[in-house]
Order: structure tokens, then sequence, then C-alpha cells
């Protein structure tokens, strides 16, 4: 029984590990487009928008009100 608690306790570092190797691979992909002012204004602006856009979404999907 101890062993399987160890076992299990490996998961939620596992599952940190995995977010966080997603997102460094997803921000190197981005670092370059940062290097020009430009286009880092329209870098943010444009994850800002996605965010907010599926933010929005998901509220009226749910029928959750704006506040």
């Amino acid at each position: 029984m101890k062993d399987f608690l160890i076992n299990i306790s490996r998961y939620p570092t596992y599952l940190l590990s995995v977010i966080l190797g997603i997102f460094i691979a997803f921000f190197d992909r981005l670092k370059p487009w940062f290097k020009n002012p430009v286009t880092a204004i329209a870098t943010v602006g444009i994850l800002a928008g996605g965010f907010a856009f599926v933010a929005f979404t998901l509220r009226a999907m749910l029928g959750l009100p704006v506040t």
C-alpha cells in the first residue's frame, strides 16, 4: 500500500511538469516576435483578444451573468 501511495503522489509533479513544458515550448516559439515592438504589441493584442473571445464565449454558453 505504501508503494501505491508513493506512486500516486508522483502524478501531480508529472502533471505540473507536462503543463510547464507546454508553456515553455509555446513561449519559445513566440520569443522572436517580441524583438520588434510592433510585432510584440500585435502578439499581445492577439493573445488578449483570443483569451477574451474564449472567456466571453464560455460565459455565454454557460449562461453566466456578465459582471
